[in-house]
């Protein structure tokens, strides 16, 4: 049975299904104060085209909820899509956040496409810099960070009352984890930050950032720490930290780039901005060639 006494928020999951990315509300029955965690600005390489349908869904659920969103939170600079956090920043007046370590993730980043210097790379493109232990109150609903990397360097996780939102870590149960190969991941890293994240409360409602159904199947997105603990193919109890980085490995090794990737990193490191129009008054992205392997 849940205890009575850690608040309990509820919680509406969104669904990308293109790159497969889970977004979410979270607000405080109380209050009805609520937070945005990763959103989603739809990209569509072959075109080369940005539209808002993702995020336009979830301002339509806020409408609807009659809910004050008091943060737009990002977990990490995402490889699969877009941040939406800028527009609903402009639609919603809250102010957008995101792990202090993005600040290290930008300069990896910079150097791999050879920015020039008009690209900041203290994080000032978000209004704030969470940090490991930092808390903050949507409502009447206590929210703290933890400091999660592994499948990236600045990733975090938020802690809600009974509900942590823990982004790429895991994946549900039967799938196991996430990778941990992208510049500045790192598999043991991974597994210190599940550890952790496995010794929250067992019934703690953990949300994660990726699912990948079959054409016309539901999403699935929330197991239990105790669900995990019990079942997650790659981190249950009994498996050993040696066991867990043999398979993450061999499995990174297998794995192709996301087919955004070399698009979305270089809008999320601004924070899910476009690079400035060129003369032209168009926007341009570009490809470094010949770093990463075809695999």
């Amino acid at each position: 049975m849940r205890e009575s006494s850690v608040p309990s928020p509820i919680v509406r999951a969104f669904f990308d299904r293109p790159t497969g990315s889970l977004q979410y509300v979270f607000h405080d029955p109380k209050t009805r104060h609520g937070a945005i965690i990763d959103p989603v600005w739809n990209y569509y390489p072959e075109a080369g085209a940005v539209t808002t349908e993702s995020a336009d869904e979830i301002l339509d659920y806020v409408q609807a909820e009659k809910l004050t969103i008091d943060w737009i939170l990002d977990t990490h600079p995402h490889a699969d899509h877009f941040s939406a956090g800028p527009y609903l920043k402009e639609k919603l007046g809250a102010p957008h956040g995101i792990g202090e370590k993005v600040t290290e993730v930008q300069k990896i980043w910079k150097k791999l496409y050879n920015l020039s210097d008009d690209l900041s790379t203290d994080g000032s493109q978000w209004d704030r810099l969470f940090a490991e232990g930092d808390t903050f109150m949507i409502g009447e609903i206590p929210v703290k960070v933890m400091f999660s990397p592994g499948h990236t360097l600045a990733s975090i996780t938020y802690v809600a009352g009974d509900a942590a939102f823990v982004h790429d870590t895991l994946m549900m149960p039967p799938s196991g984890t996430s990778r941990a190969d992208f510049p500045g991941g790192n598999a043991l890293d991974l597994w210190n930050s599940i550890r952790e994240i496995l010794a929250l409360p067992t019934q703690t409602r953990l949300y994660i950032g990726h699912d990948y159904p079959a054409s016309g199947d539901a999403p699935q997105y929330m197991a239990t720490v105790a669900e995990h603990r019990l079942c997650n193919r790659h981190v249950k109890d009994g498996i050993s930290k040696d066991e867990f980085l043999a398979a993450r490995q061999a499995r990174d090794a297998t794995l192709k780039l996301p087919a955004r990737m070399l698009e979305a990193l270089q809008v999320n490191i601004r924070g899910g901005r476009l690079p400035a129009p060129e003369s032209d008054g168009n926007c341009y992205l570009k490809k470094p060639i010949g770093k990463f392997s075809p695999r």
